[in-house]
Order: structure tokens, then C-alpha cells, then sequence
């Protein structure tokens, strides 16, 4: 993956995808004095995720057959193919596990596409999406491990760049890796990438500790978006060289930075999105005075009720 790839992917579905918002916030908003704090909401993105912007890369540059597309989820991604077939004119087949959150099952089933819920986990929906495309003719669209889903993430630091060059460091939740292995694609080593994940689910921790992708833990209440058995082996790579390193989070640190976000910024997200910031309001990650922190929230596929929101 390369930074020419990563321009084509955004000059090719720029029609299609929002330019998200970033918002600059004093570090003693949270209680983290003497750092400054960028968020990237790219929550508001269509269909609630980054994960838009890989299923245009793929639907705008690859041939769809009559049998449409098919991709296996946690959720995001198959509410951001969803979307993107709809928009497209394209039948499409989303699999995902029971884990998979009601507001992102709504969200799929909302742009029209066939759902199938199979399997406890992503790695049992992705079986059955493989044996099912195997078998329709169908193109699959993966989720993390494919160039086209790399290049359309990578479009994501792109964008924080031009709209942000100042950052020093980036923290990025990780699960599958196809947004990390994007975004360090882009950057080079130009800013620190810090990767975050949950201690139930430390797919790249495990990883990078093996020297090659491995099955890992696949739990914890992030688990329909930072839980696949592995990173993908495109990434893996591009993590060993410039990805710093990894900080692993607890639940109750993610549920913290939901609530935070919400009460400090109005911002709603789900377990996933809130990662990046966790690392930060935990210490797992603690910024240097005057450091300029970039905070990928990458996903708001949720439903207010999951956690304490009071009303003004």
C-alpha cells in the first residue's frame, strides 16, 4: 500500500464520501492538562464509520457481478457496503454474527441489503460470507485484509493531514487493522501511530509479539468492531514499521470515554470509537506537555441507551 494509492482512492470516491469534521479541544477539558486534543469525528461519516470509505474504494474500482456484493462483519463494514451497494444500484449480502449490535443490524437492513446473522463471532460470519460467495459468484469485500479496503481507509489520514499537519501523535483503534495499516500507510512515520485496543481482543498486541499475525482473544464489549481472531497480513507490515506501538485498554476504560465524550463534547459513540480515547483518559497513553494528539473516533453505531445519557 502506498501513498499514490491512497490519493487515487480518495480522488475516486470523494462524490460519495463526507469530509468529516475535526474538532481541537484543550487537554484540560478532560482533565489531561497541557495537551491539546484533535478529534477526527469521523463518526459522522456515512453509514456511522470509516468503513464508507473502503466499500466505495472497492465498489467504484472493481467489477460487480449480477450476484452483487457480499461482506462479513462485526457490523461497520457491512453497514458501510450496505450503504454503498445501495447507493450504487447494487444487490448486496451482509453476514454477521449474533454479537453484532442492534443499531448496526438496523442500519443494514435500513439500506435494503439480504442480512444473515451466523455465528457467535466475525470469524464464523466470514467463513459462511466465503462459502456463500464461493457458491453465488458474488464479489466479497473483506472487511480489513484487501488492497482496496486499505487504500479507501488510508483516505482517512490523508484528509487529517490536510486538515490538521501540525499533529505529533495519532491514536487508532484497532481491530482487523485495515484502519491503522491505512492510515501508517499514508503517514510514513511522519507522526507517531499509537494503536489501541481492548485487553479482550489484542489481536495486532498479539501479533507483533508473534512476528506475524496470530489468533488471539476475540472478546469484550468492543467485540462487534475490535474483535476478528487476527490482524490482516497486509497490515501486519506496515504495523511492524510504523505503528510505535500498541496500548491496550480495559472495558471499563472504554465505557469511561463514552460517557466522556458525550458529557464534554455532545459526541455519541459506540464501544469501538471510544477506544482511541480511552487509551488517553486511562494513562495507557500519556501525552508529553505542549504534545498535539490526534484521536481517530471512528465509529458512532450505538444506541443512546447503552449508556447514561442524561438529559438537559
Amino acid at each position: 500500500m502506498t501513498p499514490d494509492a491512497i490519493r487515487r482512492a480518495a480522488q475516486v470516491i470523494a462524490p460519495y464520501v463526507r469530509r468529516t469534521p475535526v474538532v481541537e479541544v484543550e487537554g484540560g477539558d478532560f482533565g489531561l492538562p497541557g495537551a491539546r486534543l484533535v478529534f477526527k469525528l469521523e463518526l459522522l461519516q456515512h453509514a456511522g464509520s470509516f468503513k464508507t470509505r473502503g466499500a466505495f474504494t472497492n465498489l467504484l474500482t472493481r467489477a460487480v457481478p449480477e450476484a452483487g456484493v457480499i461482506a462479513a462483519s462485526g457490523g461497520n463494514h457491512g453497514a458501510a457496503v450496505a450503504y454503498a451497494a445501495h447507493r450504487l444500484g447494487k444487490p448486496a449480502t451482509i453476514f454477521v454474527p449474533r454479537v453484532s449490535s442492534p443499531a448496526k443490524i438496523g442500519r443494514i437492513r435500513g439500506y435494503g441489503a439480504k442480512l444473515v446473522i451466523w455465528g457467535e463471532r466475525y470469524a464464523e460470519a466470514l467463513a459462511e460470507s466465503e462459502r456463500f460467495a464461493a457458491e453465488s459468484g458474488g464479489l466479497t469485500v473483506h472487511a480489513y485484509d484487501q488492497p482496496e479496503t486499505l487504500a479507501g481507509t488510508g483516505t482517512v489520514g490523508l484528509e487529517f493531514e490536510a486538515q490538521d499537519p501540525a499533529i505529533d501523535s495519532l491514536l487508532v483503534a484497532v481491530g482487523g487493522g485495515g484502519l491503522i495499516g491505512g492510515i501508517a500507510a499514508w503517514y510514513l512515520g511522519r507522526v507517531r501511530v499509537i494503536g489501541v485496543e481492548p485487553v479482550a481482543a489484542p489481536t495486532l498486541t498479539r501479533a507483533l509479539e508473534a512476528g506475524r499475525p496470530v489468533d488471539a482473544e476475540a472478546g469484550g464489549i468492543a467485540a462487534d468492531s475490535l474483535a476478528p481472531k487476527r490482524v490482516g497480513e497486509l497490515m501486519f507490515p506496515l504495523a511492524q514499521q510504523f505503528v510505535e506501538r500498541v496500548v491496550l485498554v480495559e472495558d471499563v476504560h472504554i465505557r469511561q470515554a463514552q460517557q466522556r465524550l458525550w458529557d464534554v463534547l455532545r459526541v455519541a459513540t459506540e464501544p469501538g470509537g471510544a477506544a482511541a480515547f480511552a487509551a488517553l483518559l486511562s494513562g495507557g497513553y500519556q501525552a508529553r506537555q505542549g504534545e498535539r494528539v490526534g484521536v481517530l473516533v471512528c465509529g458512532g453505531n450505538t444506541m443512546a441507551v447503552q449508556f447514561r445519557i442524561e438529559s438537559t
